[in-house]
């Protein structure tokens, strides 16, 4: 009587304790399934296969959880068995005896609202479950891309203010050539700026939906036209190009999409692993090591060394990197382990990708608040170590030739 939730969600939930994350631990998730529901709602309403009034009680009910009401009755584990019934059904549950109360009646008492009959009409897991994962990455996706533009536009400001400070550029870690800080930082900015697209272009599949499909993509218990009108009302709500994919029974087994993602950000985490790399090795010491600029302190780096600052920051980023390229390698192996007409191993391919971008956006903003925004440089101890390389003997190679630099 205290939940909205209904037994099949208790019954996954007994089954499923699994990560002890929960769907409710990704919001855009939450707020897509009541999305998908509304319009299949709205397209029901309009094939007259679903009474106004309940139809608009169910809407109003999609509306609350879209708008972020009603996520803490989502308790099912992100991994989990059933290709995703489960979600399906804890959505279906919530909805219905929310629509219930609108309409009211108490919770349960679903001869008046059914989370079968009613909530899922002309629905299946296999295509409201992929396609509530396809949007609520697609929002998630476009939270990812602002705050990996701020963290860009972050190091570019510090590749402007450190213009001007000389220093040595190294490659396999011995000293190279002259270059600036600043062009280290833009440097860091430009690698990152270039995935900006390749994560949008990643993004693009997730706008292709298979809602109609039902089971296994026949379309069974749907009136003709059904999802062309649903993926019609889900394009209105949201102002994306949403699009039905062309074949539904191919779509719904089909997950490659979470793959491409995936990829997209492991590549991030790849360079965004280097990056802090380089803050760590080109910050070391500060006394004992290269110190060519100041990481800001954040903690105590010991709690038996009186002074000591660790580079903590970009620590965790790269920790960061390490679980996002990991997750990868899981989606990758749950998408080919798909079989016949669906892929049972969509959970944890969903749960991957969320937790990937969210650890990523957490990562962006904590390295910029707290690490980029606040870099101090050594501009002394910069030109110290361009005026004792010999890097500087490369200028003259058009000059006198590579012999006889070396010999100088």
């Amino acid at each position: 009587s205290d939940t909205y939730y209904g037994i099949q969600t208790y019954r996954a939930v007994e089954n499923f304790p699994i990560s002890g994350v929960s769907i409710a631990s990704f919001p855009e998730l939450i707020k897509a399934l009541g999305l998908v529901k509304k319009a299949s709602a709205i397209a029901n309403m309009q094939f007259g296969v679903l009474p106004r009034e309940i139809g608009d009680a169910i809407c109003a009910a999609c509306d609350e959880i879209i708008e972020g009401k009603l996520h803490d009755q989502f308790p099912v584990d992100c991994i989990q068995g059933g290709a995703g019934t489960s979600t399906n059904m804890n959505a279906n549950e919530v909805i219905a005896n929310r629509a219930l109360e609108i309409m009211g009646h108490a919770r349960g008492e679903y001869q008046y609202c059914s989370p079968n009959d009613h909530v899922n009409c002309s629905q299946s897991t296999n295509d409201a479950y992929p396609s509530a994962i396809h949007l609520g990455l697609y929002a998630t996706h476009l939270e990812l891309r602002r705050h990996l533009e701020a963290l860009i536009a972050a190091f570019a400001r510090k590749g402007d203010e450190f213009a001007r400070v000389l220093k040595m550029g190294r490659t396999q870690l011995q000293d190279a050539v002259p270059m600036t800080l600043g062009q280290t930082f833009h440097g860091f900015a430009s690698v990152l700026r270039g995935e900006v697209d390749n994560l949008d272009h990643a993004a693009q599949e997730f706008l292709s939906i298979n809602m109609g499909a039902t089971a296994i993509g026949t379309g069974i218990c749907a009136e003709p036209g059904y999802a062309e009108r649903c993926t019609a009302a889900i394009r209105e709500i949201t102002g994306w190009d949403v699009t039905l994919a062309e074949d539904l029974v191919g779509a719904t087994s089909d997950t490659v999409c979470m793959v491409g993602y995936s990829s997209a950000m492991k590549r991030i985490a790849s360079k965004m692993n280097k990056i802090c790399n380089d803050l760590r090795l080109l910050s070391s010491g500060p006394r004992c090591g290269l110190g060519e600029f100041n990481l800001p302190a954040r903690q105590p780096g010991s709690s038996i060394m009186p002074g000591k600052v660790n580079p903590v920051i970009p620590e965790v980023m790269n920790q960061i990197a390490f679980k996002v390229i990991g997750n990868e390698l899981c989606v990758t192996m749950a998408d080919e382990a798909a079989q016949m007409e669906l892929n049972a191993m969509e959970p944890v391919m969903a749960q991957c990708c969320f937790e990937s971008a969210e650890l990523l956006i957490n990562g962006f903003d904590t390295l910029r608040i707290r690490c980029v925004d606040g870099i101090t440089a050594n501009e002394e101890k910069c030109l110290q170590y361009v005026r004792n390389s010999i890097g500087v003997v490369t200028a003259l190679n058009p000059i006198i030739g590579y012999k006889n630099s070396t010999k100088i």
